[in-house]
């Protein structure tokens, strides 16, 4: 990642200069038109200790939750966290997400078992009225929450676009222990994630910069998981072959 690329996307404008956290000063180069310049040097430093993390987290086969309600990230972060096959939540974060998991599996297995009820057949013996009441069901638990249903259990980690927007999925990861990534502007406290990555969090280009960089070490990861599941397997092959020998 070279600067003059994180320079073209725009991920050195911070904010204006009186809405600025101090927790940032050490991530901030200079101030130019009342606005907050970021440090680009901070921000490659940052990304790539976070994303050797992402990638370890991605070989270990956790999942990484993302989280972006913001309009102008919903459509990047939901591009990049399906072609790497992790969650995301882009609509309205569901309170408890984290913390009320429990609660939040079964609403995802009630989505499933609706399904299975339209191919077994089952769902064809409602009436009209239970059909309609059905379908509108399923529809809610699909905008809200049929990005996660590959989720079965707690994630390794989640990556935040906005903190202040996603306060309160920040404030269940912390509640949980769960390793917090996300992009910190500068009017954000980065002292409240593990690993902050100083960068413009408004603007479209720098949303999808950070996130190509991130998803790229997170596909790294599951591909060595995947060769050395490979590998195992080849392994025991080899093995049972032998002992039939």
């Amino acid at each position: 990642m070279e600067i003059k690329e994180l320079v073209k996307a725009g991920v050195h404008f911070g904010h204006l200069t009186r809405k600025w956290n101090p927790n940032m000063s050490p991530y901030i180069y200079s101030e130019k038109n009342g606005i907050h310049i970021i440090n680009l040097y901070k921000t490659i430093q940052k990304l790539e200790e976070s994303c050797s993390a992402l990638e370890k987290i991605a070989s270990s086969g956790r999942k990484i939750l993302f989280v972006a309600t913001k309009k102008q990230a919903k459509d990047i972060v939901s591009k990049y966290a399906e072609e790497v096959t992790m969650p995301y939540i882009t609509e309205r974060w569901p309170g408890g997400m984290l913390t009320n998991f429990i609660t939040i599996r079964k609403a995802v297995k009630k989505m499933s078992a609706i399904d299975r009820s339209k191919q077994d057949g089952t769902f064809e013996s409602l009436s009209k009225k239970e059909k309609l009441s059905v379908d509108r069901t399923r529809a809610k638990l699909e905008k809200n929450l049929g990005s996660i249903n590959s989720m079965t259990r707690l994630p390794g980690a989640i990556f935040v676009v906005d903190i202040r927007r996603e306060h309160i999925a920040v404030r269940e990861a912390i509640k949980l222990n769960i390793p917090i990534f996300a992009m910190v502007d500068t009017n954000t406290d980065p002292r409240l994630v593990d690993f902050g990555i100083p960068a413009n969090d408004d603007a479209s280009k720098s949303i999808e910069i950070i996130l190509n960089k991130v998803t790229s070490s997170i596909k790294a990861g599951l591909d060595q998981r995947n060769k050395e599941k490979a590998e195992e397997k080849a392994k025991t092959d080899k093995e049972d072959i032998k002992e039939k020998d």
